[in-house]
């Protein structure tokens, strides 16, 4: 598991103030600025609270934003649920819970998409992957926590760039293309089955064992 970055009452309030001038002004230092002189913070405490500038400003909203997540799956009645459906719930609760910052979001995914954050965009989705299996009650510390973890980082992407065109009422369309990602998959388990047997064809025999 990838560590969080760095977390602090401060940050979440900037990014939380900055969230709504994003759309107009982008992942910038000038924006982040402003949010904080919203606040009643110094804006000189910019370069203090996001040293890495526009990067670690994304990053940090998507911790932000799982740790929501996580905090509002706790209060969903998911115990009675399988497996695909508690992850379909938990993902669509991340989907509403982002709606109002869509065009933040969209910012977002460009700016990790350029070359130089290519190492920060794959540590936000390992760490959102991460926190929806564990909202979703997962618990498994063998091998089939890797394998559950890339099966679904591949359904979490791609629904995530469905929903950034999606103009449909309350994210319709994007659950619709969820629900049959996730039904490919066959509740998970033949399709992490088929990866965990690849894995070990391709494993060498002495580190088989430290699976």
């Amino acid at each position: 598991m990838i560590g969080p970055p760095e977390r602090s009452p401060e940050r979440d309030a900037a990014i939380k103030a900055l969230l709504p001038i994003v759309p107009f002004q982008g992942w910038t230092r000038s924006a982040l600025r402003a949010a904080l002189k919203d606040i009643g913070e110094y804006p000189d405490d910019a370069d203090l609270l996001f040293p890495r500038g526009a990067a670690d400003m994304v990053e940090a909203y998507f911790d932000w934003a799982d740790r929501r997540m996580e905090d509002g799956a706790a209060k969903l009645n998911l115990a009675a649920m399988r497996v695909p459906e508690r992850v379909r719930a938990v993902m669509a609760l991340r989907l509403q819970q982002n709606r109002p910052y869509k065009e933040a979001v969209r910012r977002a995914y460009s700016l990790l998409m350029l070359p130089q954050n290519t190492a920060v965009a794959a540590a936000c989705t390992a760490r959102t992957v991460d926190a929806i299996w564990h909202a979703a009650g997962d618990k498994a510390a063998d091998f089939s926590w890797y394998t559950k973890r890339a099966i679904l980082a591949g359904i979490y992407s791609a629904t995530m760039l469905y929903w950034l065109s999606d103009q449909s009422e309350e994210d319709a369309d994007t659950l619709a293309f969820l629900d049959r990602r996730l039904a490919e998959v066959g509740r998970f388990g033949r399709m992490r089955h088929r990866v965990e047997d690849w894995i070990r064809r391709i494993t060498p025999p002495p580190l088989r064992g430290a699976s």
